[in-house]
Parts: structure tokens; sequence; C-alpha cells
């Protein structure tokens, strides 16, 4: 896609890789050195070419036995330090060029403030331009960079002179940088491919082509991938890293990614290719923050500045959440106010920058990217965000459920929120003990209080209706101002291990017995329905105004000693004694024999006749055969269900 290659790479994805973007102070010999070690131009502008100035980052691809090293030559000029960011934030290394005569110059200062800001903690030290300096020259100045490496927290080893008139050197640096591919870890892949986008352009045959560097996941071909911020989706056509046509592209890589289904007028720079749903437009981003270590003075919260990350620049105002500045290198956690929705994975770096004097002030990484506002001196957000800060998704996980606590947290906000694939998340939740309930994902600890208030709250209700056998899952719910999913899920998981029984619609605690309590007002209460077998007495009649007699029916029902059968046609309900009902099935299945289809089934009138008893009680009781699948209404007449079973 980059010019007419077809040799089809399989073997990319099982190279060590890395990218390692080349700083420096203009006119210090960055492209020239990557010219001399990899033979590309990087400079390929034509007011590039002219001014002999990188203007936007340029690549070129170093092999080697151990790996592949994507350089990435970023602009050393004062004006393009925000196109030098654009390529800074994926960088994992860096390759710094300093000219031996000049030493270090402010660029050369802010690109390693950059690389610190952005947890850049390796890289190899070049003087360049050796062939034009003497011995005493070239000592002072290596100590000199070493020192400023040193201070910006750049593991590297010792400056290597190097010209790339005479060759100097060269062989030297190029064994440096390899050497970085056994030194660093390799990136993890999470699952969640992320491509900030920094050109588009057309190629025939191949459509729409984005260019980019893979800053995270894996991205293959016939991938649906969403372009945000704007929701539109497309199909990635073709992958080429280098110029090769590949299957899949590898985190890390320079990667050109055709796509089908999407014009060349609807995806630009500073949008970014991602897995659909789950980066999400927003305007609030909680952050972990550095200050500039070089600044002359502390970054007063409130500040207006510049965010940049990936390729993209958006306005935004500083918001420190437990201080007023941020002195010179300190961190802390603070947020970010938006002007405009930007979309970004949780992890990834960004570099703050003033617009007037310009200069880079802060930097460091994304925490929560769809985030609201917080409030100022809690102490529980600062340490939450610090922890998330400190930690791995798993910790960002277990932060955001013990915010949530019953409530929990969907599946998709949680993946946003750990930068980290859905089916990943779910793994990690999984193992932590989370709970699934309806679609939404409540912690071990949540769970644990939850069983313990449940439980507790069944004791209360056992000790205030002893009579009753339980409680309903809806009516538990209410008291608990709990959802009736995640209550009856905690009522399952106390059935599963033996502290919660059910019977019927109640639950009630396993070591309650609600038969220790039964009086002597109970069982004269069930006499009453026994002897009046099909014909009982109205409720009301039974109980009167009497609140034992109706604590003490409500424990016969719960007992299932007495059925409540209902007319819904009337709306009114009929007790029976349960051994009425169950005389009442023996009489008419002697009474109709033949009752197994719909021309031999009985009707009601003909069920009251046999039963000796009104309308008033047969319908209900009817209802209540059908119910609990005695009898099936077939039309105006009913079908004793296990003769129909013989029937066919």
């Amino acid at each position: 896609m980059d010019g007419g290659v077809t040799e089809v790479v399989g073997s990319v994805t099982a190279l060590k890789t890395l990218l390692v973007g080349v700083i420096g102070h203009v006119d210090h010999g960055k492209t020239a050195l990557v010219r001399a070690l990899t033979g590309a131009e990087t400079d390929r502008l034509k007011e590039e070419q002219a001014r002999g100035v990188s203007i936007v980052p340029g690549f070129a691809l170093l092999a080697g036995d151990p790996g592949e090293i994507d350089l990435v030559d970023l602009p050393g000029h004062e004006r393009f330090v925000r196109a030098m960011v654009s390529g800074a934030t994926g960088m994992r290394a860096v390759l710094l060029a300093v000219d031996a005569n000049e030493g270090i110059k402010p660029q050369t200062v802010e690109h390693l403030e950059i690389a610190r800001l952005i947890g850049v903690r390796r890289g190899v030290l070049a003087l360049t331009k050796a062939d034009l300096a003497g011995p005493e020259t070239l000592a002072a100045r290596a100590a000199e960079i070493a020192t400023a490496a040193a201070r910006a927290g750049i593991e590297a080893g010792p400056v290597i002179a190097t010209s790339t008139v005479t060759g100097i050197g060269i062989p030297a640096l190029s064994a440096a940088l390899t050497g970085l591919l056994d030194e660093t870890p390799p990136g993890a892949d999470d699952g969640f491919p992320y491509l900030p986008v920094d050109r588009v352009f057309s190629r025939a045959g191949f459509g729409t082509v984005v260019t980019g560097t893979l800053r995270r996941g894996r991205l293959a071909v016939g991938d649906t991938v969403e372009i945000a911020p704007g929701g539109r989706t497309a199909t990635v056509r073709g992958l080429q890293i280098h110029g090769r046509s590949v299957e899949a592209a590898e985190p890390g890589r320079r990667t050109a990614v055709a796509l089908r289904g999407v014009g060349l007028d609807e995806v630009a720079r500073g949008q970014a290719l991602c897995l659909p749903g789950l980066l999400a437009p927003a305007r609030w981003f909680d952050v972990a923050i550095s200050a500039a270590a070089s600044a002359e003075a502390a970054l007063p919260g409130g500040t207006a500045c510049r965010l940049l990350f990936g390729t993209s620049e958006v306005p935004a105002r500083l918001r420190l959440l437990d201080r007023e500045a941020l002195e010179p290198g300190a961190s802390a956690q603070a947020q970010l106010h938006l002007s405009a929705d930007a979309a970004v994975p949780a992890r990834e770096p960004f570099v703050l920058r003033l617009d007037s004097p310009p200069a880079t002030v802060a930097g460091g990484r994304i925490l929560d990217p769809a985030s609201r506002r917080r409030r100022r001196g809690d102490a529980r957000i600062t340490a939450d965000l610090a922890a998330i800060a400190a930690g791995r998704p798993a910790e960002a996980l277990a932060v955001r459920l013990g915010q949530a606590g019953a409530a929990g947290a969907g599946l998709t906000e949680l993946a946003r929120l750990a930068g980290t694939a859905p089916e990943r998340v779910r793994r990690l939740l999984a193992a932590s003990g989370a709970r699934e309930i309806a679609e939404r994902f409540v912690g071990a600890p949540a769970f644990a209080a939850l069983r313990t208030g449940v439980l507790a709250a069944l004791s209360q209700h056992h000790h205030e209706h002893p009579m009753e056998h339980g409680i309903a899952v809806e009516r538990l719910a209410r008291s608990l101002v709990l959802t009736e999913p995640v209550t009856g899920a905690v009522l399952r998981d106390l059935g599963a291990t033996g502290e919660a029984a059910q019977a019927g619609l109640l639950w009630r605690r396993a070591d309650f017995d609600p038969a220790r309590n039964e009086t002597e007002t109970t069982r004269r209460l069930e006499q009453v329905f026994r002897r009046a077998g099909l014909n009982p007495p109205d409720e009301a009649e039974a109980i009167g105004r009497d609140i034992r007699r109706r604590e003490a029916l409500t424990y016969l029902v719960g007992a299932g000693t007495v059925i409540r059968a209902v007319d819904r046609v009337q709306r009114r309900a009929v007790l029976f004694h349960k051994e009425a009902v169950a005389s009442a099935r023996t009489r008419l299945a002697q009474a109709f024999p033949n009752a197994g289809t719909a021309e031999t089934g009985f009707l009601a009138r003909e069920a009251g006749a046999t039963l000796g008893i009104s309308r008033k009680f047969s319908i209900p009781l009817l209802e209540h055969l059908d119910a609990t699948g005695f009898t099936r209404r077939a039309g105006d007449r009913r079908v004793i269900v296990a003769l129909e079973a013989g029937a066919q």
C-alpha cells in the first residue's frame, strides 16, 4: 500500500519488535543517522528535503538477527514539537542524537522531558558528527548527555560517538539498538487494538488507506473496526508493515491499513481505529500526571493547555484534586476537562503543552477515559485513582467494582476502564470472584456484603413475622432497596451454600423452622378448614380482626396446609384445606374415567355437581387444578391430564 509490494510475510508476528523514537535538537543529524543505519530516507516531503528539517515523523526499518526495530525520526525544531509528540507517544525506547560540537540544546532537553513524561525508560545515546570534534570535546559531551539522560530516567549504555560521513560508530550503534530488543519487555497484547491515524490516502486496488502505529492489541485482515470518535465502522481489507503484506499486525508496529466500507473523506488524522464500542467520546479524563522537571515554576490547577495523545490535539484545562499546584517533577492524580469530545483508551500516554510561551509542562497516562467531574479534596477518590495508576487492569477493575457496590458495572464500561478486550475482562472478573447478575458484574467484596445483608434481613423478617414461612424475593428486594435480580442471585447463592432455603415463592434462613412457632390458634384454624372441606368459610369470616388468626392463616398457607385458589374472573380467592383438594382430585378422576379428550372431558357444572359444591367454590377449585397440572381446559370442558396422556 505504500508502494507495490506483493510479498506476503507470514512470520513477521514471530519476530521481536520495538518502536524506537529518534530524538534530539534540530540539525543534530537524526535523519542522517537513520539513513546511515537503515538506508532509508525519512525526510519524504519536498519541503523537508529543501529545508533539511524534519516536519513530520518519518519511519524506517532497522532489521537484524534478533528482530526488527521501527525507527521514528521525530522533528527536532521547536515549531514541530506537536508533530514530534504524535510520533513519540507510541515509542518504548529512544535513540538520543546530540551534535558533538554543539552539545545539549533546548529541544534536546524537551525531547528527553517528553520521553520521561510518557514513561520511556530505555535508550541508546549517540554523539553525531564525531569526525568534527576532538577527543576532549567528545569526552565532555559524552558525560554531559549521559547525565541528562539519567536525569530523565533513561537507562542507557555508554555514549557512542558516530559519524555518518566516515561511518565511525554506526555498527556499534546498530548493535546497541538491536540489543534493546532483548532488554525491553515485549508490549502486552491486551486484545484492545488502537491505531491513531496519522495519514489518510487512497491507493488504486486498495481504496482508502490509513497509516499509524498500532499502539496495543492485534489487528487482522477481516476485522471490523470503528473509527473513533465518530462511530463509523469499516472492515480491514489489507495490512502492510514497511511495505510487506501481512495477515495480522502486532502491537508496536508501524502499520498501513486498507479499509473497506469507508470513504477517503470519512476518516482523518486525529481519529483512531479500535474495536467497535470500546472507545467512548468524553470530555472528562481522570489522569496520572507528572509536571515537567525542567519547569521554572509550579503548574497551577486550572491551567489552560493543549492535550496531545496519539495523533490528536485538544484544548483542555487541568483540574488538580488534592492540591493547588503541581511542583516541577512532582506527580499526582488529576482531571482534564476537554473543550471537545475525545476518545482514547485507558493507560495511554499524553503530554500537556502551553501555547504561550510554547512549552511542554506535564505528561502522564489516562486512568479513566470516560469520567465525570470529581469532588476536590475527597481522599477516597484520590486513593482510588492512585490505586488504578499503580496497578494493572485487574486493580482498575477492583477499584471500579468497589465504587459500584451492589449496583455493579457493565462489561463494556469495565473494558473501557481496564483498556482490555471484554472477553479478557470477563476472565479477570471470574478469577477475582466477581458475580455476573443481569449483564452487570458485582465485585466479590460487595457480593459478600450482600450475602451478609440478606441473611440479616431474613433474620429480622423471621423475628417480626414468626408465623410466616419466609419472604418473597420482590418484598425482600424492596426492604433492602435492591433490584430483584440482585436479591434473587444472592438468595440462590445462599441456597447453594445451605444458608437459605426456598419453599415455593418464599425464602427463609435454613436454620429457621416455622413449625416451632405453630400455636394453638393455628391448630384450631386448621381444623376449621379441614372440617369445612370443599365449602370453606370466607377469609374474613375465618379470621375476623384477630391478628393472631391472621398470622396463623399466613403460616398455614405458607406451609401448604391451606391452599389459596383464585377465581380470576370474579377476582376473589377461596381457601381450601389440602386434604379437601386431594379428595376432589380423586373423586373427579373416578367420576370421569374417560375424560382424556376434549370430546369426553367434563364441564364445570358437572364437576360442581359431582363434588356437591356451588359455582362459587367449583370455579376457583378448577382454576387451581388447571394451574397445578391436574386438569387442562379445552374450550368449555376440562381434560384430566393423566388420562389425556393415556389417550394419545
